[in-house]
């Protein structure tokens, strides 16, 4: 399965059991339509929860805002809850990640950076003999 989304909040890595680490995120998806014989636009997001096993180095690209394709399969985990309830929710378990457009969080750190070089030393220096 795969999906284009965006993600809601800041990736967070997570420490299980046997000092595994999971990269837990949510990312929202958004949807457009026209009913018939409407000229009104309807708009739907929905909000996936999502969790990477692969490698947590991926984590600190994961910020809030970043458009991102993502390719996994969907899982379900059932518990009982404290109040005796059956409890179900949906999580993709991903496989594959690929980030179209960075964060606004990591684009405005790169910003920053990229000003900060340049108040140092405003002109770039050639050293090229042409």
């Amino acid at each position: 399965m795969e999906i284009t989304a965006r993600l809601t909040a800041d990736a967070v890595i997570t420490t299980i059991k046997d000092n595994k680490q999971v990269v837990n995120f949510t990312a929202a998806i958004n949807q457009s339509y026209r009913a018939k014989g409407s000229t009104e636009l309807t708009k739907i997001t929905t909000y996936v929860k999502c969790s990477y096993w692969i490698n947590t180095t991926v984590a600190q690209w994961l910020t809030k805002g970043a458009l991102v394709e993502l390719q996994g399969m969907i899982g379900v985990q059932a518990w009982k809850g404290r109040d005796g309830q059956p409890k179900a929710t949906l999580t993709f378990h991903v496989n594959h990640i690929h980030i179209h457009e960075r964060g606004k969080a990591a684009q405005s750190e790169e910003d920053n950076a990229q000003d900060a070089d340049t108040q140092g030393n405003p002109e770039p220096t050639d050293d090229l003999p042409f």
